[in-house]
């Protein structure tokens, strides 16, 4: 299936885009809401976007790479601010836009090994280049570490149960494929067969720690606010609960700043407003493209603007 940007013209939109502007995508993916984006853009716009996907950076080269108003960097978004503060943007930039987790064409290949669905090599990365593959950090982590990231990243209740068949099945033979560690974690799943595949939280918790994708967004986080404009607006797309929980908190504390209780002067200035209430998709969204219906976007603008 093709990929379809998630909840495309809310995102359009809440970032309010000028024609002069200049925006960070800062998870390119397959380029549908950095286009749509562009599209909007007068001659004096710019766009840069950010992916750690080489396939995703050479496909935007491929489509993009003449386009003037276009640049595209391979790695995270946490390396936003000091390529920022290298071109002298930081605080100059009009929007920011984070659409998180991964792309249908990543789920859909199965040698990315990210879904259970399709058989193929467990790795998990979304730089193949950079980092331990989910199979070898499996073949080597002690059982307390697995159940802790299975708690924590995939909030799985029998977190302590797989952890123990993941490292009884490495004793017998490598786990090197999406369908054994599938298979895994379904026999050692307790009760009869629930809605969602018993593997679900599982792969969900493994991507996320192998990609560090709570710690980069707490990473970025700070540093969209600072390279935003006064009046530029973030605008991020969550897809589980821990992420809009970050996003959420983030931005409340920016629109709400905390004051010390000891403190009995005049409240802190707020450095965000809150633009509108979340956004999740509508049916008729949903029905066309699945990938959105838990796509939470949430909105914010920094003060300061006219």
């Amino acid at each position: 299936m093709d990929h379809q940007p998630v909840l495309l013209q809310a995102v359009l939109e809440g970032l309010a885009i000028r024609p002069g502007g200049t925006y960070i995508d800062g998870t390119y993916g397959r380029g549908g809401h950095s286009r749509a984006i562009l599209q909007r853009l007068g001659p004096e716009g710019r766009l840069l976007a950010f992916d750690k996907d080489p396939q995703a950076c050479g496909q935007a080269w491929k489509e993009l790479g003449r386009e003037p108003r276009f640049r595209i960097r391979q790695g995270s978004f946490t390396q936003l601010a000091s390529l920022l503060e290298e071109d002298g943007l930081m605080g100059r930039v009009d929007g920011i836009l984070l659409d998180l987790g991964v792309s249908s064409p990543q789920l859909d290949d199965a040698a990315r090994g990210f879904s259970f669905m399709r058989e193929g090599p467990l790795d998990m990365r979304m730089d193949p280049q950079s980092g331990q593959s989910t199979a070898e950090w499996l073949a080597s982590a002690e059982r307390e570490e697995i159940s802790r990231v299975l708690r924590e990243y995939g909030e799985e209740r029998h977190h302590w149960r797989i952890a123990g068949a993941i490292i009884r099945a490495r004793e017998i033979a490598p786990i090197q494929t999406t369908v054994q560690l599938a298979e895994i974690v379904a026999k050692a799943m307790p009760g009869p067969r629930q809605r969602i595949h018993p593997a679900t939280r599982t792969f969900q918790a493994l991507r996320i720690f192998i990609n560090h994708e709570l710690e980069d967004l707490e990473a970025v986080l700070p540093q969209a606010l600072e390279a935003l404009a006064p009046g530029g607006r973030l605008a991020i797309i969550s897809f589980h609960s821990l992420e809009d929980r970050l996003v959420k908190r983030f931005m409340r504390d920016a629109a709400r700043p905390p004051q010390d209780p000891r403190d009995m002067g005049p409240a802190p200035p707020a450095l965000m407003h809150l633009v509108g209430k979340a956004i999740m998709a509508d049916v008729e969204e949903t029905e066309v493209n699945p990938r959105a219906r838990s796509a939470v976007l949430r909105v914010a603008e920094k003060a300061g603007g006219a």
